[in-house]
C-alpha cells in the first residue's frame, strides 16, 4: 500500500479533461480586470491564432538555424539511442520495457527473460506496439503505462492518452493473446484511477458525470466495477467532497495479507486511509499528513511532522514500524527504522520479501541501508554497497511477494548510469547494463558548495565546470532549480546537457533550494505558503555565490526551471532581474491569484495558499510574476515553453505572462507551446529534443 495513489498530481516534470472548462471561475471579480483571459480558453480560436503567431516568431529566431538542427541532432542521437539502459518491471517470469526511438518513435511495450535480459543484445517480444495501434485507430496515443492483475500479470489495465496529457482512455489488454479485450473493462478519456481487485472486478474513480470529480480535478467517487456490467450500475465504496483533492480505493493482494483500502487526499499532503472490512470503512489512526504503508504483517508510517504516541515523540522525517495487526487492535510500540538529523533525510525505500531497503540522502548524497525484521520485534540493520561521492544510488524494481531480488542504479552527473540486479544477503549486485558515455566526461569535475541565503541557512548546490575553470566571471553558466513539493534533486547524468551545454565549455549547476526534500519534511515546509519566498532567496543567493566565486557574472548566467521551477523563474525574472542575463521558463505557474480556477490548481494550494482568501492573497501576491511585472524594469531575456495539452498546470499561464509583458512594451520576450506532450511538453523524443534543443541554443545565444 502506498500513500500517494495519484504520483502525477506533482508539478515535477494532455489535453483539457472532457467536459470540463479550463478556467471554471472566469466570472469571478479576480478575473475581472484581466485583459488577457482570453488566452485561458485552451483550444479558442482567437488564443490559438496568437499561439501559431508567437511559435513562428520564435521557431524563426531559435529553430530554423544549422547550429539548431545540430543541437537538436545531438540530443536527439542520445534520446534514440540504443546504447541507452533498457529499465525493466518485473512480472511473472517476464521483464516488461517501454521503449522508444526513432523507428518507435510512440514507443514499444515489449518483454524478455532474465536469462535473455543478461546478454548484451537480448531478443526483445512485442507485446503492444503503440505507433501501430496509432496507424489502425488513426489516433495519436501516448503510453502512460499499464497495471496488470498479480499474480499471473495476463489482464492488464493499459492508459492511453490522447495527446500526452493527465487524462487517459483505459482498456482491458491481455498479454497473452496480445490484444485489447472485446468487451473487457474500458474507460473513455478522462483523469481515472483504476486498479484490481481480482479477475472479475476493479476499483475506478474517474469522470462518472456531473459532479463526480472535485475541484482539483481529480476523482471524487471510488467504486467497484463487475465484469460485464454498465460503469453506471458500479457501486460505490466512498464519496468525498468536492474540496476534497482525491479520492481512490484499491486492493492489496499480497498472499495471505490481502487487504483493501480506501485513501482520501483532502489537499496534498493531508488526508485519511481507511481499512475496509466488508461494507466498514475503519480509519488508520495516524497523523493526517503522514504517510502509511502496509506490506505483509508490517504498517509503516512516514512522518512530516511530529507524533506523541504510545509514551513516544518521534520527530518529523522519521520512518516508524509496527505490525499491522497489533497497530488496529490497538497497540503504539512503533519501533524507529530512520531517525533525520540535520545533514540526513529519508529519500525513500522499497521492500523485498523480508527486507526494507532505505534511500538515505547525507547532504544531498545517496547511501543504502538494508533492515531486517527479527523474531523479537527489532529490526537487523546493514549497510549497501555505497555509491561514489557526487552521485545517486536508487533501488528501481523489487518482487516482494516472492523474493529478495532487488534492482539499482547507480548514475552521477559525470557518471553514465549503471543497472544491477542482486538478491539480499548473496553479496553484491551485479551489474546488468551499462550505459556508455554520450559525451567526454574526462574535462570536467563535480563540487558541491554552499551559499548563505538571506536568513543565514546553508544551501547546497552541485557545479560542474571545466577542471581548469578560471574564475574571471566569464563563464556562461546554467543555474537549474525546482524547490518544492518535497521533491529533491539529486546528481543525474543527463547526456543531452552533456551535449549540449557543458560541451560547449558552460557551467552548469544545481541548486537545492528550500521547499524540496534534500533534508526531509522541515526542509520542505520553511518555503510553504507564506514562507515560500524562502526558496526564491535561497536560489538568488546561489547566484550570487556563483558571482562572488568569480565562475559568472550576471551577464553570463542563465535560469531555468519547470513546473513549480517555472514559479521560481517567474520570481527570479521580477523580484531578481539584475542577477541573471536570460531565463527559461517551462510549462510554468505563473499568475497566482488565477491558479486555483485553472486545470488542476486547486490541488496545490497546500503549497501556496488560497488566492481566493484575502488574508492570503496578501502574501501569495508577493510571489505571484504575472500581478508583479512592472515597466520601469529592464528584465532579463525570456523563453517561455509551455503545451496545449498540458491539463495539469495548463498553457494559459504561460501565455498570459508573455502577453502581458509584450504588451507594456518588455522586449526579448519569446514563447513557444508544442501542442502535444502534456505537463512534459513532449510526446515523443523528437519533441523533446526540440525542446531542449530550443532552451539551451536560446540561453546560449543571450549569454554572450
Amino acid at each position: 500500500m502506498t500513500s500517494k495513489p495519484f504520483p502525477w498530481l506533482v508539478l515535477a516534470l494532455g489535453a483539457t479533461l472532457a467536459g470540463m472548462k479550463t478556467a471554471h471561475a472566469a466570472t469571478t471579480p479576480a478575473a475581472s480586470d484581466d485583459p488577457y483571459l482570453w488566452l485561458e480558453a485552451t483550444h479558442g480560436t482567437r488564443a490559438m491564432d496568437w499561439v501559431k503567431a508567437q511559435n513562428a516568431i520564435t521557431e524563426k529566431a531559435f529553430a530554423s538555424s544549422p547550429a539548431f538542427d545540430h543541437t537538436r541532432n545531438q540530443i536527439l542521437e542520445v534520446l534514440d539511442s540504443d546504447a541507452r539502459i533498457p529499465y525493466v518491471r518485473r512480472m511473472g517470469d517476464h521483464l516488461y520495457n517501454f521503449w522508444q526511438d526513432k523507428a518507435h518513435p510512440r514507443g514499444l511495450w515489449r518483454r524478455t527473460t532474465l536469462a535473455e535480459y543478461e546478454k548484451a543484445n537480448p531478443q526483445w517480444e512485442t507485446v503492444l506496439d503503440i505507433d501501430a495501434l496509432n496507424q489502425a485507430e488513426g489516433k495519436r496515443w501516448v503510453w502512460k503505462g499499464a497495471q496488470c492483475l498479480k499474480p499471473a500479470y495476463v489482464h492488464c489495465l493499459v492508459s492511453l492518452s490522447p495527446d500526452g496529457g493527465d487524462a487517459v482512455a483505459v482498456r482491458e489488454f491481455d498479454t497473452t493473446t496480445k490484444a485489447f479485450v472485446k468487451g473487457g473493462f474500458e474507460l473513455p478519456t478522462a483523469k481515472t484511477q483504476v486498479g484490481w481487485i481480482d479477475e472479475n472486478h476493479i476499483y475506478v474513480g474517474t469522470d462518472f458525470g456531473p459532479g463526480s470529480m472535485t475541484t482539483s480535478s481529480y476523482p471524487r467517487i471510488a467504486k467497484v466495477w463487475t465484469r460485464g456490467t454498465p460503469l453506471a450500475s458500479a457501486i460505490t465504496v466512498y464519496a468525498g467532497k468536492a474540496s476534497d483533492l482525491a479520492v481512490t480505493a484499491f486492493h492489496e493482494r499480497t498472499p495471505g495479507y490481502e487487504r483493501d483500502f480506501v485513501q482520501v487526499s483532502t489537499d496534498f499532503f493531508h488526508g485519511e486511509t481507511f481499512l475496509r472490512q466488508g461494507d466498514q470503512l475503519v480509519k488508520l489512526d495516524i497523523p493526517s499528513d503522514a504517510n502509511a504503508d502496509a506490506h505483509r504483517e508490517w504498517l509503516l508510517v512516514t512522518l512530516r511532522s511530529a507524533w506523541t504516541v504510545g509514551g513516544r515523540t518521534w520527530p518529523s522525517g522519521a520512518l516508524i514500524a509496527i505490525r499491522f495487526d497489533d497497530f488496529m487492535a490497538g497497540k503504539r510500540d512503533f519501533t524507529a527504522l530512520f531517525t533525520p538529523d540535520t545533514h540526513t533525510a529519508l529519500s525513500g525505500y522499497a521492500w523485498t520479501r523480508h527486507h526494507l531497503i532505505l534511500d538515505e540522502l547525507h547532504d544531498v548524497q545517496s547511501r543504502l541501508e538494508v533492515l531486517t525484521p527479527q523474531a523479537a520485534g527489532d529490526w537487523q540493520r546493514a549497510a549497501m554497497s555505497g555509491a561514489p561521492a557526487m552521485s545517486t544510488i536508487s533501488v528501481v524494481g523489487t518482487n516482494p511477494d516472492t523474493d529478495d531480488e532487488y534492482w539499482l542504479t547507480v548514475d552521477g552527473f559525470l557518471t553514465p548510469p549503471s543497472l544491477a540486479r542482486g538478491v539480499v544477503g548473496t553479496g553484491a549486485a551485479k551489474v546488468v547494463k551499462q550505459q556508455p558515455a554520450f559525451f567526454d566526461a574526462s574535462e570536467f569535475a563535480v563540487s558541491q558548495h554552499f551559499a548563505a541565503s538571506q536568513d543565514g541557512t546553508r544551501v547546497p548546490y552541485f557545479e560542474i565546470a571545466p577542471k581548469d575553470l578560471k574564475a574571471d566571471g566569464s563563464h556562461r553558466t546554467l543555474l537549474y532549480g525546482y524547490g518544492g513539493f518535497e521533491i529533491s534533486l539529486q546528481p543525474h547524468y543527463s547526456g543531452s546537457v552533456g551535449r549540449a551545454w557543458l560541451g560547449r565549455g558552460g557551467v552548469y549547476v544545481i541548486a537545492n533550494i528550500r521547499g524540496g526534500g534534500e533534508y526531509g519534511p522541515a526542509w520542505h515546509q520553511a518555503a510553504l505558503k507564506a514562507n515560500r519566498p524562502k526558496a526564491y532567496q535561497d536560489f538568488a543567493a546561489v547566484a550570487k555565490d556563483l558571482v562572488q566565486r568569480g565562475v559568472t557574472s550576471a551577464a553570463h548566467l542563465g535560469a531555468e526551471g519547470g513546473s513549480n521551477g517555472g514559479l521560481l523563474m517567474g520570481n527570479m525574472l521580477t523580484a531578481y532581474p539584475q542577477l541573471f542575463g536570460a531565463i527559461a521558463c517551462e510549462v510554468p505557474l505563473l499568475d497566482m491569484k488565477r491558479y486555483i480556477h485553472l486545470d488542476a490548481g486547486a490541488s496545490w494550494m497546500a503549497e501556496y495558499g488560497n488566492p481566493d482568501d484575502p488574508e492570503q492573497w496578501a502574501f501569495i501576491q508577493k510571489f505571484s510574476p504575472y500581478q508583479n511585472l512592472r515597466k520601469d524594469t529592464h528584465y532579463p531575456p525570456v523563453l517561455f515553453y509551455t503545451a496545449t495539452s498540458d491539463d495539469r498546470v495548463g498553457p494559459a499561464q504561460a501565455r498570459k505572462m508573455a502577453a502581458k509583458m509584450e504588451g507594456m512594451g518588455i522586449p526579448d520576450v519569446w514563447f513557444y507551446e508544442n501542442l502535444e506532450g502534456g505537463h512534459g511538453a513532449s510526446a515523443d523524443n523528437r519533441q523533446s529534443a526540440h525542446m531542449h534543443a530550443m532552451v539551451y541554443d536560446f540561453l546560449w545565444d543571450q549569454l554572450k
